[in-house]
């Protein structure tokens, strides 16, 4: 296969970030090949509200005019099919297992990268780019990576799951720096209207925000069937019922009996359709369980675990920890102070200092 390492295929989703790294590597003297995924059909979830973020066909536009101004390259990746089975599919059932999901470290893992560098092997391209703020370095025989300088944008959390292999043909240009730095190079450049454009923070598959009329839509019957199961105290009193296990998640106040004072969703039990509350104090946990893990900075654990900083969400700051390994493969990590909300389905990423060490699903 003879690939170029200066011919770069650069994800481009129509948004200020990606389009700004297409210009840098144009500018920089790089081939750049631009290219647009189209991962997912509003329509085709029976939703209303007008298709937004980066499969719409706004943002495709957005990204095809780009190229054509800089004149390189653009095509578009139909990955509908390829997105639903793996990321959808597996979205929906996460919720019916009692779980809730983060579908952008899915959509990272098995869909983007690898697409990417499928497309990139058959126009010669010998690396791979997109928007993230993060930073990768080859250091010890690996790719790790690390933190940018902007604590607000930074997205390491959800590249825990990229493989070396992927990551070892990866640019991060934008990842050095700040988010106002890259809007200000972009209306340098003269792209005014996509240095405003707004940051989408909603799931891509899901521009109203309404997961619950998502799930209802897919599954109508087993989502209609799990309705009017109890809602417990942890000593099994009983204070309400639920309109389906599917639509509460770890930590959640809102749509709980009134109680006289706030309740929070602290366990949900697919197997007797059953959602636990309880007060604030009960959501602290000192240690979980992580399992389907990736390691990017090493290739194990030691034995006899390590010091790390855990983060168990996205927009979390994260707490000081240990993590050791567990005879099946799986992590068990224990904070230093009990950490709030540990959410079954959601990602645990284990940092030291900067540098991504490895992450893994919550179970």
């Amino acid at each position: 296969m003879n690939l170029d390492d200066n011919r770069v295929l650069v994800a481009m989703s129509g948004g200020v970030d990606s389009s700004v790294t297409a210009a840098m590597l144009h500018a920089a003297g790089y081939q750049v090949v631009g290219i647009t995924m189209k991962t997912w059909d509003y329509a085709a979830s029976g939703g209303t509200t007008k298709e937004t973020g980066c499969c719409s066909l706004d943002s495709i536009n957005d990204a095809r005019e780009l190229s054509v101004r800089l004149g390189f390259p653009h095509y578009i990746l139909d990955l509908r099919e390829e997105f639903g089975e793996a990321v959808i599919d597996d979205f929906v059932e996460e919720y019916l297992a009692g779980r809730t999901p983060n579908p952008c470290v899915l959509c990272n893992t098995y869909i983007k990268w690898e697409a990417l560098l499928r497309r990139a092997d058959k126009l010669g391209c010998g690396k791979i780019a997109t928007g993230h703020y993060a930073q990768i370095r080859y250091e010890n025989g690996r790719y790790v990576v690390f933190r940018g300088p902007d604590p607000v944008k930074d997205q390491s959390y959800v590249l825990w799951g990229v493989s070396q292999e992927c990551l070892s043909r990866t640019m991060f240009p934008v990842g050095t720096y700040q988010k106002s730095e890259i809007r200000r190079m972009a209306a340098q450049w003269g792209f005014e209207r996509l240095a405003q454009k707004p940051d989408s923070y909603e799931i891509c598959f899901i521009p109203d925000n309404d997961y619950r009329g998502f799930l209802s839509r897919k599954q109508p019957e087993r989502i209609a069937a799990l309705a009017g199961g109890p809602v417990l105290l942890a000593d099994g009193r009983q204070v309400g019922v639920h309109d389906g296990y599917p639509f509460y998640t770890v930590g959640q106040r809102k749509r709980l009996p009134a109680l006289g004072k706030p309740f929070f969703v602290t366990k949900i039990v697919p197997e007797t359709n059953t959602v636990y509350i309880g007060p604030e104090e009960d959501l602290y946990d000192r240690q979980m369980r992580v399992t389907a893990v990736n390691y990017v900075k090493y290739d194990s654990i030691p034995e006899d675990g390590m010091d790390v900083w855990i983060k168990i969400r996205s927009r979390d700051e994260g707490r000081p920890g240990y993590v050791y390994p567990r005879p099946d493969g799986d992590l068990t990590a224990v904070f230093a102070e009990a950490a709030k909300a540990v959410t079954p389905g959601q990602s645990a990423v284990f940092y030291e200092g900067d540098d991504v060490v490895c992450g893994g699903r919550i179970v």
